[in-house]
């Protein structure tokens, strides 16, 4: 089955327990909002429980709840009680900028998590720790045109707004589609915001606005079950390739029963892991690279036996 063994990225996965023995370390995170999908609540608790294990490594766990003001005010409360090392899961790739060279001035290493932050602020981070998300986007396309067979009429549900994990597949899955397949077209985009019941308003728009769509592409797989459930409840389901990012369980089953064609599968155990393993390598003195990416492929009712379930 698929593990977190086989996907372990270039973050250099070592003992940490002898890695890090001149520990112990307190280590800040600020998250994005785990209130908002299982995905980030897995996160967390994957986190925790990581920081745990390791018994030198004392954590101040909080969350922005989607509010950049908020997360901006969290980044300045953990360079107050000067934290080893702060993780942030960016709500604004480029309003945090300003919170993070805060830090960087303060001598405190920033650790990037999940989101990628703007160019101007990656010269006062450590490192980036998560998914190649351009990628994840180019993967959903490329799946998209086997799908079609080059030829359709499709929509798209993009994630929150401003946020860079939402730009980057988007702006990946649109690049891709153009160059591998012109003879789709997309309709149109529309923010789901991350939530299925939003992304269910926004397919039952589409499926009112447009007689007819072959595909759709959603940001990743809470608001792709939710396009689903649109699609089935006007009747029209079967007639289009639902494909998403970010497997959740409800995906993964989706897929099982024929009614969702693919993703992209994404721990957060190993997002979340490979975070901490970061930031403690960081901490020692390892030779990182900038951006630290672990492997997300492609998953289709092909290969889904290759896959663990996922836990979210």
């Amino acid at each position: 089955m698929f593990n977190k063994t086989a996907i372990a990225a270039s973050v250099t996965l070592m003992s940490i327990a002898t890695a890090h023995a001149e520990g112990p370390y307190r280590i800040g995170i600020t998250q994005n909002n785990v209130g908002v999908d299982s995905y980030q609540t897995t996160y967390e608790s994957a986190f925790e429980a990581a920081a745990e294990r390791e018994g030198n490594v004392d954590v101040v766990v909080l969350d922005a709840g989607g509010d950049v003001a908020r997360q901006i005010g969290q980044m300045q409360d953990l360079i107050q009680q000067r934290v080893d090392a702060i993780i942030i899961w960016p709500t604004n790739g480029q309003a945090v900028i300003p919170a993070i060279r805060q830090a960087h001035s303060a001598g405190i290493p920033v650790i990037v998590t999940n989101s990628k932050i703007a160019e101007a602020g990656m010269e006062f981070i450590a490192a980036f720790s998560g998914p190649d998300n351009v990628q994840q986007g180019i993967s959903s396309a490329e799946m998209m045109c086997d799908a079609l067979g080059g030829e359709g009429q499709i929509v798209q549900i993009s994630g929150q707004p401003g946020y860079t994990t939402a730009m980057e597949r988007a702006g990946g899955f649109e690049d891709r589609l153009a160059e591998a397949c012109p003879g789709v077209e997309l309709l149109e985009t529309q923010p789901g915001n991350w939530n299925r019941e939003r992304a269910q308003r926004v397919m039952e728009d589409f499926l009112t606005k447009y007689d007819h769509i072959d595909g759709v592409y959603s940001g990743d797989d809470n608001m792709g079950v939710g396009a689903l459930n649109a699609a089935k409840g006007a009747g029209r389901a079967d007639g289009i390739i639902f494909i998403g990012a970010t497997n959740f369980a409800v995906g993964y089953d989706a897929i099982a029963r024929g009614e969702y064609y693919g993703s992209i599968y994404q721990s957060p155990v190993d997002d979340a892991e490979a975070a901490l393993q970061t930031a403690l390598d960081v901490l020692a003195g390892e030779d990182l690279p900038k951006m630290n990416f672990f492997d997300t492929p492609k998953i289709t009712a092909e290969n889904l036996e290759e896959f663990d379930r996922p836990v979210f």
